[in-house]
C-alpha cells in the first residue's frame, strides 16, 4: 500500500499505523473545524508548523520516560496532544485559560481517540492540584522566557524539566531568563537546535531542570508574572547600581 505523502516527514518517529491515523485526525480538525483556534489550518502547512514542530520534543532524550507532562498555554492542543499520541504511557494534561480553546481541544483529542490527555481549563498559576509533581512542562511559543520560567516552575518536581520552543536566540531575554531561575529554583541544562521541518530557520529547546525547591512564594497571583517578570526586575535594578 502506497504511504500518503503526509506521512512521509513523520518517518523519523517510527509510529504505529494507529498513531498515524491519530495524528491524521489532529490535522483534520484543524483544517475542518471552523472554530479551531488557530490562523493555520491547511494540511501541509499545519504537518510543519504544528505537527512536526511539537513533536521535534522527542529529539530530547529526557521525554521518552517521563509520565506527567504539562503542556502550558495549549491554545489549539500543540505540543500536547501530538506528544500524548507519540508516547502514549505518558499523562498529558493541557493547561488553557480561555474555555472556547478548552472546548476545541476536548473536542480534537476525543475525535482522534488519545485517552491520555486531559485539559485544564484554568490559568497555570490557579492550577493548585498540578504543584510540584510533574516530571515535564512543555511551553511553546507562550510568553517571554522569564515568564514561562515562573509559571512552570511551581508545577515541576524537584528534577523535573522544562522544554520551551524558542526562536533565534536572544542575549538580554537569555540574561533576564537566568536571572528569574536563580529565584526560582531552575537551572539550564542545555539549548538544543533543531530543525523540525525542510526550510525552518533558528528553532532552538530550551531545557531547564529544576534544581531545587521553589519558594513558597511562588506562583504569585495570576497576572503578576507579565506584569512584573521576575528577571526583568533584577535587569532593571543593575542598570540603576550602574549609573
Amino acid at each position: 500500500m502506497t504511504r500518503p505523502d503526509w506521512q512521509k516527514p513523520l518517518d523519523r518517529y517510527s509510529f504505529s499505523a494507529d498513531q498515524l491515523a491519530q495524528l491524521d485526525c489532529l490535522l483534520a480538525a484543524l483544517e475542518r473545524d471552523e472554530h479551531a483556534p488557530t490562523t493555520v489550518r491547511e494540511r501541509a502547512r499545519a504537518l510543519d508548523v504544528h505537527l512536526a514542530d511539537s513533536l521535534v520534543a522527542l529529539d530530547l532524550d529526557l521525554l521518552r520516560d517521563e509520565r506527567d507532562i504539562v503542556d502550558l498555554g495549549a491554545g489549539a492542543g500543540f505540543p500536547g496532544l501530538a506528544l500524548a499520541v507519540a508516547l502514549p504511557g505518558a499523562r498529558v494534561h493541557l493547561v488553557e485559560s480561555q474555555r472556547r480553546k478548552c472546548e476545541f481541544i476536548e473536542r480534537t483529542a476525543a475525535a482522534a481517540g488519545i485517552e491520555n490527555a486531559d485539559v485544564i481549563c484554568a490559568r497555570a498559576e490557579d492550577w493548585a492540584d498540578g504543584g510540584a509533581r510533574n516530571d515535564v512542562v512543555l511551553a511553546r511559543a507562550l510568553a517571554a522566557q522569564p515568564i514561562v520560567l515562573e509559571y512552570a516552575a511551581p508545577l515541576l518536581r524537584l528534577g523535573g524539566a522544562l522544554v520551551d520552543w524558542r526562536g533565534r536566540r536572544d542575549e538580554q531575554e537569555e540574561e533576564a531568563a537566568a536571572l528569574a531561575a536563580a529565584e526560582l529554583g531552575l537551572g539550564l541544562s542545555e539549548i538544543r537546535h533543531v530543525e523540525p521541518f525542510a526550510g525552518a530557520r533558528d528553532r532552538h529547546l530550551h531545557v531547564w531542570r529544576k534544581t531545587s525547591e521553589t519558594p513558597d512564594r511562588f506562583p504569585r497571583r495570576a497576572g503578576i508574572a507579565r506584569k512584573r517578570p521576575l528577571g526583568a526586575i533584577a535587569i532593571a535594578a543593575s542598570d540603576r547600581n550602574r549609573r
